[in-house]
């Protein structure tokens, strides 16, 4: 039997941008969603400017079609990275890395997109005069803060000397991801680090693992280190993070109790979960409860004990609360609220109400505390954190301080507030390195974190220690709502299920606002 031709290549769906699209069919803040040869391209249109960049987010490759056009950036849907449609750059955490860009030409009111752009290698936002800045910036953590913090101090032009002394002994990764994806199993490791060993040797960024820094000498301007070493600085960053609370639990043998905060924490958890099959876990806030959904993902039977009578009330309210409850039971999840631990016997955990429940393995995520020691022994001025101004820096002048640890006047809630956020911590360190090379950009953005439980996302935006009205727009049940928190007829902070353009709309409104 003669061999069959092969049949003929089906047409690429996707719309051809190099053919050209009609300006007037895509209205300003639209977006075209098509190809230019083998890449998928987006075609968006702002005022009367056309732009083409990459369609994913470069952080979690979310579909920015989704997302929203703020004058010439581009917002991401899904956790509210923003992008410069002109060059490309990642202009506001949790994404580090630019889009790709495509040339736009304008002929007779068409739009054709034509060869891809070089990636963009300065900021727009800050670019240093060369040879300017400090002699040298010295960044004491190896998280969130001083990472994003040493990447944009060589994004923004600056040559000299940037040391990173982290007391990990691993280098900076994707904190966000331990007690989620990576905890679940559902993310490889090779995906945690936020950058490979090149990166740093590429942009001249020493980076010190298990660094400890014993002390800071203000009048000298410079660092002491557990082993002796010592560090001058030109300027100083201390982003040293929060540490967890240690529980003491009568019973408990050391390979019994875990915490998480580092990837070797979470490396430590996953290494029992091969003989575990039963596990408790102390905490029914954020971390706790994401600890606990990856847990449930892996089939392990899960207790939550907490000392809070609805879970997460504190920072988003009852019915929200319970909602999160509600959903952690319809997955098996066993709650002991209002309950502590009072002792361990064996692999059995005894409660302080006087249940017991199986404990192989017991997790505490109860909640963490700024790390300040340092910053008290070295006479900063303190307020349950580090105080600094709207440019993050603190009482001495050249030592700024950003992340967990930043106490920070935020023109939103008119109120002196410090908040341990993934993507907090990576814009404030942004704005430290800018400030420590004299941009004075007021640190003004607008918190937000995002929670993820199963298959719902809970995505927050501002920042509400206290309000006066909750108000519930769509049905927490069906995952399709929006909480607004407001206090003397102004919102506050808004959670947000299942509805991510308008989470970025009401963060929106609130920087408008607090303008």
């Amino acid at each position: 039997m003669a061999d069959l031709p092969d049949p003929p290549d089906s047409p690429d769906p996707r719309i051809d941008l190099s053919a050209g699209v009609a300006v007037a069919d895509v209205p300003d803040g639209g977006m075209v969603a098509g190809r230019v040869g083998a890449d998928d391209v987006l075609l968006v249109r702002s005022g009367d400017s056309m732009y083409a960049v990459a369609p994913l987010c470069s952080h979690y490759s979310a579909p920015l079609a989704d997302g929203l056009v703020v004058g010439h950036t581009l917002r991401c849907p899904l956790h509210h990275a923003c992008f410069s449609l002109r060059s490309g750059e990642a202009l506001r955490a949790p994404a580090l890395d630019p889009l790709a860009c495509w040339r736009v030409e304008h002929v007779r009111g068409v739009a054709f997109v034509r060869e891809r752009l070089p990636a963009a290698t300065r900021s727009e936002r800050f670019q240093v005069v060369r040879g300017a800045g400090p002699d040298s910036v010295v960044i004491i953590g190896g998280g969130a803060a001083g990472l994003a913090a040493a990447e944009m101090l060589r994004r923004a032009g600056y040559e000299r000397p940037v040391t990173i002394l982290s007391a990990d002994d691993s280098a900076p990764c994707d904190r966000p991801n331990l007690s989620k994806d990576y905890l679940a199993g559902t993310a490889a490791e090779e995906w945690i680090p936020l950058r490979t060993e090149d990166f740093y040797a590429e942009h001249r960024i020493e980076l010190l693992l298990n660094a400890k820094v014993d002390a800071i000498d203000i009048e000298h301007r410079s660092v002491r280190l557990s082993d002796g070493r010592t560090f001058d600085y030109g300027a100083l960053l201390i982003a040293t993070g929060a540490d967890p609370i240690q529980l003491q639990i009568d019973g408990a043998h050391s390979t019994q109790l875990h915490y998480l905060r580092s990837f070797a924490d979470s490396r430590s958890i996953i290494s029992r979960l091969g003989t575990a099959r039963r596990a408790v876990v102390v905490g029914s806030s954020f971390i706790g409860l994401e600890v606990a959904a990856s847990l449930r993902e892996r089939g392990l039977a899960v207790h939550v004990v907490g000392l809070e009578k609805v879970p997460m009330e504190r920072v988003l309210g009852p019915e929200l609360g319970h909602f999160v409850q509600a959903l952690h039971e319809s997955h098996g999840v066993s709650f002991h609220l209002g309950a502590s631990i009072a002792r361990i016997d064996g692999d059995t955990a005894i409660l302080s109400d006087g249940a017991q429940v199986p404990a192989e393995i017991v997790i505490i995520g109860a909640g963490v505390r700024p790390a300040l020691s340092l910053a008290e022994r070295a006479g900063l001025a303190l307020d349950r954190g580090v105080v600094v101004d709207r440019y993050l820096q603190t009482s001495a002048p050249g030592v700024f301080a950003a992340g967990d640890i930043a106490r920070w006047p935020d023109p939103h809630s008119r109120a002196n507030i410090r908040v341990e956020h993934w993507v907090v911590a990576e814009s404030q360190g942004q704005a430290a390195a800018l400030n420590i090379l004299h941009a004075q950009q007021p640190f003004d953005a607008v918190p937000f974190f995002w929670s993820q439980h199963y298959d719902v996302t809970i995505n927050y935006a501002g920042h509400a220690e206290t309000w006066d009205t909750i108000e519930i727009d769509g049905s927490l049940e069906a995952h399709d709502a929006i909480v607004r928190y407001r206090l003397a007829g102004r919102t506050l902070a808004v959670a947000s299920i299942g509805r991510d353009r308008e989470s970025l709309l009401a963060e929106l409104q609130m920087e408008r606002d607090r303008r």
